[in-house]
């Protein structure tokens, strides 16, 4: 019997609880949008000020594949420049104005 009243009461109290934060639900809500805000540009301003080590770098510049060029193809890309008039004009024209 005892229980039984001690359940109606709590459950009473949750209930008051309950209209009380439905009350101030709109002011709860910005309280939760405005702090999840907040971390997120407090973890952005963390993350983009973090530099990388000189080990780091350094790892990365010698996994860097360097690009071989078969000399069989600069050798036939010389003899085409030198041999056509229009190809060599391309190439010269290129080099002193790379944008155009």
């Amino acid at each position: 019997m005892k229980q039984k009243i001690a359940n109606k009461l709590n459950t009473a109290k949750i209930g008051t609880g309950i209209l009380k934060a439905k009350h101030y639900s709109f002011i709860i809500f910005l309280v939760v949008v405005a702090s999840i805000y907040g971390f997120i540009m407090f973890r952005i301003t963390t993350l983009s000020n973090i530099h990388p080590s000189e080990e780091a770098i350094s790892s990365q510049v010698n996994a860097a594949k360097i690009p071989k060029i078969d000399e069989r193809v600069v050798a036939q890309l010389k003899s085409l420049q030198d041999n056509s008039v229009n190809v060599k004009s391309l190439f010269d024209q290129t080099r002193s104005n790379p944008f155009q």
